[in-house]
């Protein structure tokens, strides 16, 4: 495992290339993470130097489509920072976002801290800790010029490709009796083009997504805190967009979200 040290550097790295709009070849080998516990420490360091606080988490490759994209074996999990997060309706700008796709996903915001135990979480008791349900808009991107390319670990280190967020507002409290896995959301930019999803596209439930996350930082030895969202992973094939494209996501009796996309 690298030192926090080691890991400070390749933070450093990584936040300077976010400040600059700019992307790595690879970091350095003398500080390239070499595991996912390796991705979560520099990820962390990442964190403390952006001065921002952890509003949330995100799942990144929760389809086998989305695994083969990025070359990876399994989902990963990334911070989201509370500065990178927007209303619906807000505009956002694409300036120095090279990815150019939003994802549609089911977030849950959390009612109650679920921390670290030897034990796996069964989705029963993960569930019972959400305060809501948030239809919600993704915006990725990653600091690496191959992300396909980068591995695991390197991506991880790099926020799983976080960027911006759009968070909706919470659905009505009858999503708890809603087969998640088998709704269908349908997303509209602008007057291009519109997509359909489901549920089942996020590691088979969004739920189960959800509870993945809790194990998955479990066991790196972090909490999931209350009043954190964690969204789960695009339900539809992400959404190709340009500047001043309107992207409408409609999860039908769940609710809606909305965001604006500028140069």
């Amino acid at each position: 495992m690298i030192t926090e040290d080691t890991a400070r550097r390749a933070a450093g790295l990584l936040w300077r290339a976010w400040q600059e709009a700019a992307t790595l070849d690879a970091l350095p080998e003398a500080c390239r993470p070499a595991s996912r516990a390796d991705g979560y420490l520099v990820q962390s360091a990442l964190l403390a130097q952006s001065g921002s606080r952890c509003w949330g988490w995100k799942i990144a490759a929760t389809s086998e489509a989305g695994q083969k994209h990025i070359g990876v074996d399994g989902p990963l999990g990334g911070r989201i920072f509370a500065d990178r997060v927007h209303a619906p309706g807000d505009r956002i700008a694409l300036a120095g976002n090279r990815m150019r796709v939003a994802e549609v996903e089911f977030a849950f915001r959390m009612g109650r801290t679920l921390a670290p135990r030897d034990a796996p979480w069964r989705s029963g008791e993960v569930l019972d800790a959400v305060e809501a349900l948030l239809p919600s808009i993704e915006v990725p991107d990653s600091r690496f010029s191959a992300f396909e390319r980068a591995g695991a670990p390197q991506l991880i280190a790099d926020n799983a490709c976080a960027w911006r967020f759009v968070a909706g507002r919470p659905a009505p409290e009858s999503w708890r009796d809603t087969d998640l896995a088998a709704w269908s959301v349908r997303a509209r930019v602008g007057e291009r083009y519109t997509r359909d999803g489901i549920g089942s596209n996020v590691l088979g439930d969004p739920r189960l997504a959800l509870t993945w996350l809790v194990d998955e930082l479990s066991a790196q030895g972090i909490a999931l805190e209350a009043g954190q969202v964690v969204t789960t992973g695009t339900c539809l094939p992400p959404l190709e967009i340009q500047p001043g494209d309107h992207v409408f996501a409609d999860f039908g009796a769940l609710g809606s979200v909305d965001v604006r996309f500028a140069d």
